[in-house]
């Protein structure tokens, strides 16, 4: 996490992983590929917050159970440290509110498929699955896909901005950064594990 002054006030700057909640007015950034972020927000005690969490591992499957898989206990857990941080600075549950996005698959194969399987869709299909099981509702969502996105969580007006950013293939790329993606790619596979696109 990064938080810098800037010429509209404070930035807090997400990396995979990370959140942040706060009842100050800043803004909130982060840049999405497979990864969800939910931005949380209690309109009434003005209290929100926001999360970059990834949920990956090569065993997914698309009909693997949410809730059984390394994917769901990651992603509660990085919900509950959202919800349980919004509560400490005065938030109260009832009035909990979502905007959610993210979950692109983004680096592809010539072939045409996922290189990343369905680490995307499962990060969507978890999200809405936790929030309406917690009984919170989604103002808005921008899931899946094929874009990156960067985020701007606007805390004066709860307003999300979305920048979208264009697919990214193995074949499209230069040779310098073609060669890091399949040592990435490589390693990851190696090590039984599945990297965020901009991780």
């Amino acid at each position: 996490m990064v938080i810098r002054e800037e010429s509209y006030g404070k930035r807090v700057i997400l990396f995979p992983g990370d959140y942040y909640v706060t009842d100050k007015q800043i803004r909130i950034s982060t840049l999405l590929g497979s990864c969800v972020s939910a931005c949380l927000y209690d309109p009434v005690n003005r209290v929100v917050g926001m999360n970059h969490f990834l949920l990956s591992n090569r065993r997914y499957t698309d009909d693997m159970p949410i809730v059984i898989t390394e994917a769901g206990r990651y992603g509660v857990h990085a919900m509950e440290l959202i919800i349980n941080g919004m509560l400490k600075l005065g938030a109260e549950r009832k009035h909990l509110r979502a905007k959610v996005c993210g979950g692109s698959s983004l680096l592809v194969s010539k072939d045409g498929k996922d290189s990343f399987h369905c680490v995307g869709r499962v990060n969507c299909a978890f999200i809405e699955q936790f929030l309406h099981n917690d009984g919170i509702r989604i103002v808005s969502s921008d899931l899946g896909g094929d874009t990156g996105r960067v985020v701007h969580f606007d805390t004066r007006n709860f307003c999300l901005y979305i920048r979208k950013i264009k697919k990214v293939s193995l074949e499209g790329l230069g040779v310098r950064d073609k060669e890091y993606w399949k040592r990435e790619l490589k390693r990851h596979r190696d090590e039984g594990t599945a990297p965020d696109i901009w991780g």
